[in-house]
């Protein structure tokens, strides 16, 4: 990709979820909502303080995170779609 985010945005490819409930109901796409989970496929440099001091990302490209519902902008970039959002839309990343 040749795409790289500016100061705390990261980009994000959402991951698909389950096709089917925990009691094996199968539920069709029309009724499906967008996966709040995804992947990282790249990070910005960081933030920086008032002082010009910048501020690492705690994530980085590869981690499996959670996001809000309506958390980030959707693009396509090289035909894929993804999310870029701000660290702070981020609620966790999954170990």
């Amino acid at each position: 990709m040749a795409f790289r985010p500016l100061h705390d945005r990261v980009v994000v490819r959402r991951v698909d979820s389950e096709a089917k409930t925990a009691g094996g109901i199968i539920i069709p796409d029309t009724a499906k909502e967008k996966p709040q989970e995804g992947e990282i496929i790249a990070v910005g440099t960081g933030a920086r303080k008032d002082s010009g001091e910048l501020i690492p990302l705690d994530v980085k490209a590869g981690d499996r995170v959670l996001f809000g519902k309506w958390s980030g902008t959707e693009v396509k970039i090289d035909g894929e779609d993804l999310l870029i959002m701000k660290e702070s839309d981020i609620m966790g990343v999954i170990a």
